[in-house]
């Protein structure tokens, strides 16, 4: 039981009005009991509001001696708190306010209901509750749906411990900042954000990440530090945009801290290793972000509010300051294609020069071949002849062995060379199908290896070329010495056998075989050594043949990258003619062009493709995979016996999409299967049936072509011309200015999945 002792002393003054109060706190007194004393003893006779500034300064009295918190859970936050929030929430239901509701500074231990609601009718996009006292984001009677429009929550500086289960509703979420809380863990259902591109987590009480962080695909910042956090999952390697990753390096354990210190690059390659998939960067992957981001700008928090505020000027400043990077990049760009163009010129050079003395040696091995297979032709019959005089001495069973082995010799032969063929031919189709794999965006990579493996290779040929010709011309030497000792040989040899035939013919039929083998072998080996050098030879003609086509496309590639700059140069004097409006649609403009210049050979494949294939595709939504199945030619049967390795070979990295793929065409070719053919009888002919149409579901709204009256001016404001066409129900009936607040269709108020741009040719 505590003991509370109070000793009051009212000053001079009015009646009713507490001048001055001395309070005496004895040891062990709590905060509880001095309040509901105070309430008991002084609230008849002091007002209400000299009460409550007695009990504060009691509280803060106590919080001073360290026996209780300065601030109560309950405790009302001050005036001035109160009259910042109602303004805000005022000035957020104005008309004509922006999409921003900042209740910032205003001593919240909760966020108060009318906020919640005030974001669901008025379809708030940024929610900024940061430096107050929340311990949780939603009170016992909200839900998280009210928030669904929220793209932009900034909770930094708050007391949160957790944050909500259900955190994944808020699927339009992109920009989600708790640095400064008291964060145990993340919920899983995080992973369900699949917008969202910002997450910072900094200074919390982290021990691990969940594992559904993998399922972030548009991620690209990520800040972790501060916190305890030894381990990174490796589901984070299939985030394949996240650009920025924040950490300490020093406290990691995996990856390993010289990991960590080498850059988000280095992090994301690692995880990729351990989790076995191939790290690409991330500029390959933010197409698709930076298309949506591009779309909905008109609804972002960046640009200019008519509100003048510490986070606006802030916003604008990183805005500018983005702009300017961006022309930065630009100048840069243009400088390093037109260095990369004098290099390719110089290179170019270099290349015929190479060609013209590759040339040359060329034709001087060519002229050393033929004198060294006519000398060789010249001596081969010269050992025939003397075979064939030797052969007639010989027994009928020493002609059969001979023959037999020559049979022999001549078989292997034509199976090596046969073997080498085959092998040659298969690797030359190997090398093709990967030279034919290569995609559009290897080309600029592969352009700038080439330059210098080029270079590179050139000088290594040379020194090849030469040590090529001292390794020939010390060849040709010992073949002329082996050649004259061996015939030296052969004649002493004949005379022994000539002298040694009459004393002994079993003896010299013995030794006559023996210099046949030994015949036998020299020749051996002399084709061997000729085999060798067709080879080599044979080798340097392709290798010539693969270095010209190489060059050639080299040309090509040139030729197209002058007319790429020309588009270019064309796509920039059209940009500073037009408007602000549309230079945001510059990077939609580049990839209907892109899609325009699509090559015709690969458009007729495309169109080869079975439709229920391209339909599948497009129900994945993996319709970017369509031209690698059509060059294959790929079709629902060929697919059935394939496992996930050989989609994998194909180009297919994902393994969920792989097995995804192979268990709907199952499914298709299931079907097919049960359904009974109908086959007519006999005599009777099919007529065909009209094509099926689409259900109503799946088929545009928009009349046809020839039908569609054209439509010359824009349904909302009645001025400008219309421009923009809407996805999925077709309809051109919008300028640009007015169609972006627009979420539906005007015409059909169908959902507008995604707007077209129309340019005029002139």
């Amino acid at each position: 039981m505590f003991v509370v002792g109070m000793r009051l002393r009212l000053t001079a003054g009015e009646p009713g009005h507490c001048g001055a109060l001395k309070l005496k706190i004895l040891k062990g007194a709590s905060g509880g009991l001095l309040r509901r004393s105070l309430r008991r003893v002084i609230a008849p006779e002091i007002p209400g509001l000299a009460v409550s500034r007695i009990l504060y300064r009691s509280e803060r009295f106590l919080w001073e001696k360290g026996r209780m918190p300065l601030f109560f859970r309950k405790r009302k936050p001050s005036e001035e708190a109160r009259k910042r929030l109602e303004y805000q929430m005022c000035l957020a239901k104005e008309a004509g306010a922006d999409d921003i509701l900042d209740i910032s500074k205003c001593e919240l231990s909760e966020i108060p209901f009318g906020a919640f609601a005030t974001c669901k009718v008025l379809q708030k996009k940024v929610l900024i509750v940061h430096t107050n006292h929340l311990t949780s984001l939603l009170p016992k009677s909200c839900s998280l749906l009210s928030l669904a429009t929220i793209k932009v929550l900034d909770l930094h500086d708050n007391q949160l411990t957790a944050l909500p289960d259900d955190l994944g509703q808020l699927t339009a979420l992109q920009v989600l900042n708790v640095e400064r809380n008291q964060l145990m863990q993340l919920p899983r259902s995080i992973g369900n954000l699949t917008q969202l591109q910002t997450l910072n987590v900094k200074d919390n009480k982290l021990k691990e990440l969940p594992d559904t962080l993998g399922e972030l695909r548009s991620l690209r910042t990520l800040n972790i530090s501060g916190n305890e956090i030894q381990r990174l999952p490796k589901m984070l390697a299939h985030v394949r945009t996240l650009e920025m990753l924040s950490l300490d390096a020093s406290t990691m354990v995996f990856p390993p801290p010289e990991v960590c210190g080498a850059g988000t690059a280095a992090i994301l390659q690692f995880l990729c290793k351990e989790s076995g998939l191939e790290y690409y960067p991330p500029s390959q992957y933010l197409l698709p972000v930076l298309e949506q981001d591009g779309t909905n700008s008109r609804d972002s928090p960046d640009g200019p509010t008519d509100r003048v505020s510490r986070e606006e000027v802030e916003w604008q400043n990183r805005f500018s300051d983005y702009e300017k990077r961006k022309e930065q990049k630009m100048l840069e760009k243009l400088e390093f294609e037109r260095r990369l163009e004098l290099g390719q010129r110089e290179h170019a050079q270099l290349l015929q020069q190479s060609s013209s003395q590759k040339d040359e040696i060329l034709q001087t091995v060519k002229e050393e071949q033929f004198r060294l297979e006519k000398g060789l032709s010249e001596r081969q019959r010269h050992l025939d002849a003397e075979r064939q005089r030797l052969q007639e001495q010989l027994k009928q069973t020493e002609q059969s062995i001979s023959s037999r082995i020559q049979k022999l010799l001549q078989e292997n032969q034509r199976q090596k060379k046969s073997s080498e063929i085959l092998k040659s031919l298969e690797n030359e189709r190997i090398r093709m199908e990967q030279l034919m794999s290569i995609t559009q965006e290897e080309t600029e990579n592969l352009r700038r290896r080439e330059v210098a493996s080029a270079m590179k290779q050139m000088l290594t040929e040379r020194c090849k070329n030469r040590l090529m010709q001292m390794a020939y011309e010390s060849q040709r030497q010992s073949l002329a010495q082996q050649a004259c000792s061996s015939m030296a040989e052969m004649d002493e040899r004949f005379q022994q056998i000539l002298s040694w035939q009459q004393m002994d013919q079993n003896k010299a039929i013995s030794q006559i075989l023996q210099e046949s083998a030994m015949q036998k072998a020299a020749f051996e080996a002399l084709q061997v050594k000729k085999d060798l050098m067709h080879r080599q030879i044979r080798s340097q003609e392709m290798v010539s043949e693969q270095r010209w086509a190489l060059s050639n496309l080299l040309q090509q590639l040139l030729k197209e990258k002058q007319q790429r700059e020309e588009e270019l140069r064309e796509i920039l004097t059209e940009l500073e003619a037009k408007s602000e409006t549309r230079q945001e649609n510059y990077w939609l403009i580049q990839y209907q062009r892109l899609l325009n210049q699509k090559p015709l050979s690969l458009k007729l494949q495309e169109e080869g493709v079975e439709r229920q294939l391209v339909a599948l595709l497009e129900e994945l939504s993996a319709e970017h995979y369509l031209p690698i199945f059509a060059h294959h030619r790929l079709s629902l049967a060929l697919l059935s016996q394939m496992s996930p390795g050989d989609l994998a070979k194909l180009g297919v990295s994902e393994a969920g999409l792989q097995h995804e793929i192979l268990r709907k065409v199952q499914e298709l070719l299931d079907a097919a299967r049960i359904q009974p053919e109908l086959k007519p009888p006999a005599g009777e002919v099919l007529t065909p049936t009209a094509p099926q149409e689409p259900p109503e579901s799946v088929r545009p709204s928009a009349p046809p072509a020839e039908l569609e009256v054209q439509a010359s001016e824009c349904v909302v404001c009645l001025e400008r011309e219309a421009q923009m066409i809407f996805l999925n129900c077709g309809h051109v009936c919008c300028c640009q200015q007015c169609c972006q607040p627009l979420r539906t269709c005007p015409l059909c108020r169908q959902d507008i999945v995604q707007r077209l741009r129309i340019y005029h040719s002139s």
